[in-house]
């Protein structure tokens, strides 16, 4: 684990663990754990989650284990435990240990029996339906099973059976044995194990009942040491399943603290594995790393900083009250640790040929090259600088000419004077159209005394443009991003989510002319360019970059129209 990756001073969280380690609990030690299932890729919120149970971890000296809670073959895959592995070291953490909840099947299995023989779990031979119908609901009472009261002999000799694989999937099942007309649904003989007769993607085909996440979950911990179990809200309801299990076993350790706190949820943006894997199989994105999607994967892609993630993440605060965050918020913390890192580079995304007609030539009758000295960042005088060829033939945004200008334009138009970045002052007199009418060039001339950018007579200019010498441009793909979602919550209107999908969320820019350095820009390097954004090279693909975010703040303005 970094250094940097501790979480905020204090939080309720941290409370809790500096009062037990005061009074000794678990030896003074503090051990945590990550604990997801590989049925997809790491999301936003899973970062949130990471940073809370590493950083818990690291605040105390203690440490934090990754265990992925593949319980359910059909879904899991060894791909995505590659990938949760990968996004957490790439976050800035590393586990002090990778286990699985498949390391333990076999005292799992142990335990359930125990559990039976001491006839505090059944075997139930009811339909799925038939179960889920009799426990009942808020207020309305639970129906007890007819298999309930079965011999433990019986039950015994039933559920090794299920282990050898002499049952369909779904014809049974085993349950815990606790009050049907408990007030709190999960102790409702909630299941343990059920059939799947199916491969797991680490134990084969030596298994045909896999444990429930409720069996497995405690007992892991236990097995393990943890000492503190931090999870999200919706696992409130489940810890005094989660203690009565561990009750029930007798363990000679204090058993583990489960505390829960409220899940990361942001603006125009969905974090349910289902919705997203919709997404990915649906083909509405172009995979789990599609830089539209909130995944760890996707996040990195399009440039998003592991140091702003854990920052937001560390500063946003953990409390035990469900909210949504504007994705604003987080773009601001990435714009933040974007401003001071990243270098600065000139990219012309719609271009538009600027010709000087007074340059001069060489001997050859080819335009002379000048070459200014630009600060890479101005953030970061240690960067330095570099050469920026410039020449009598540029790249100008097109949306930095207007011939008919309207009010309070003050870039570029005939008979108007503006600086170029760091080289001249030029005037624009004459345009060249195609056979559309549409301006395709522009025609103008550089005053050579104000080299540099400097008035030589102190004369003033209201636009200052950034260029890309036409000759030493290099061509490039970018792509510019909306949200993915539409509505600040996606499905409150109609209950789906997918029904507020943004179809225009991504626009593929092609032939941007783009400064000659960044040919040299390495994969996942971000980069501003000056006067656009931050934009991402691709991991994968060369001369292909990312919109990250914006230049302008938007979280100061959404702050500003709330008032704060």
């Amino acid at each position: 684990m970094t250094e940097a990756a501790g979480t905020a001073p204090s939080n309720f969280i941290s409370d809790i663990v500096r009062n037990d380690v005061a009074k000794g609990l678990h030896g003074g030690r503090v051990q945590t754990r990550f604990p997801p299932e590989p049925n997809g890729f790491l999301h936003i919120g899973h970062a949130k989650a990471i940073v809370v149970d590493f950083g818990t971890a690291l605040d105390f000296g203690g440490s934090c284990m990754l265990r992925l809670d593949d319980t359910n073959p059909e879904t899991e895959e060894t791909s995505f435990v590659d990938s949760i592995i990968e996004d957490i070291r790439w976050l800035g953490y590393e586990p002090a240990e990778v286990r699985h909840a498949s390391d333990y099947f076999e005292q799992l299995y142990a335990w359930a029996e125990l559990l039976v023989s001491k006839g505090l779990a059944y075997v139930d031979e009811q339909s799925p339906e038939a179960i889920s119908a009799g426990r009942g609901g808020y207020g309305k009472p639970g129906i007890e099973s007819p298999y309930r009261d079965r011999p433990i002999e019986e039950n015994l000799r039933i559920f090794r059976d299920m282990r050898a694989g002499q049952y369909s999937d779904g014809s049974r099942v085993l349950r815990a044995k606790i009050d049907m007309q408990h007030e709190n649904m999960q102790l409702r003989d909630p299941i343990m194990y059920r059939i799947r007769n199916i491969e797991h993607h680490r134990t084969g085909d030596e298994w045909s009942i896999y444990p429930t996440y409720d069996w497995a979950h405690g007992q892991s911990d236990a097995i393990e040491g943890v000492t503190h179990s931090i999870c999200t809200l919706e696992f409130e309801s489940h810890r005094p399943l989660y203690d009565w299990f561990l009750q029930q076993l007798d363990l000679d350790r204090t058993p583990p603290k489960q505390i829960e706190f409220a899940r990361l949820e942001f603006t125009h943006t969905v974090t349910s594995k289902r919705r997203l894997a919709k997404l990915v199989f649906d083909g509405v994105v172009d995979g789990w790393d599609d830089p539209r999607m909130p995944t760890i994967r996707g996040l990195r892609r399009r440039g998003y900083p592991a140091a702003a993630i854990r920052q937001f993440c560390r500063e946003v605060g953990t409390t035990r009250t469900n909210s949504r965050k504007s994705i604003e918020e987080l773009e601001s913390y990435v714009r933040r640790e974007l401003n001071a890192t990243a270098q600065r580079r000139m990219a012309v995304l719609h271009p538009l040929r600027l010709v000087l007609d007074n340059w001069p030539t060489d001997e050859d009758g080819r335009p002379v090259v000048e070459y200014f000295e630009v600060a890479n960042n101005p953030e970061r005088p240690e960067d330095g600088t570099r050469q920026v060829a410039f020449t009598g033939e540029l790249w100008i945004e097109a949306d930095d000419f207007r011939e008919v200008p309207p009010a309070k334009y003050f870039r570029l138009s005939p008979g108007r004077e503006v600086r170029l970045r760091g080289a001249y002052f030029v005037t624009a007199t004459d345009v060249v159209k195609d056979e559309s009418g549409n301006v395709v060039e522009v025609r103008a001339t550089y005053d050579p005394l104000s080299r540099g950018g400097n008035s030589p007579d102190g004369r003033k200019v209201k636009s200052t443009m950034h260029w890309v010498s036409a000759r030493h441009a290099v061509d490039a793909t970018v792509s510019l991003y909306d949200r993915l979602f539409t509505a600040e919550a996606p499905g409150e209107r109609t209950g789906e989510a997918l029904d507020d999908l943004n179809p225009n969320s991504r626009e593929v820019l092609t032939g941007c002319r783009l400064e000659a350095a960044l040919a040299d820009a390495e994969p996942g390097e971000v980069v501003q360019f000056e006067r656009l954004g931050y934009f991402a090279a691709d991991l994968e693909h060369p001369m292909t970059f990312h919109r990250t975010v914006g230049l302008r703040d938007e979280w100061a303005a959404v702050q500003k129209r709330a008032g704060a």
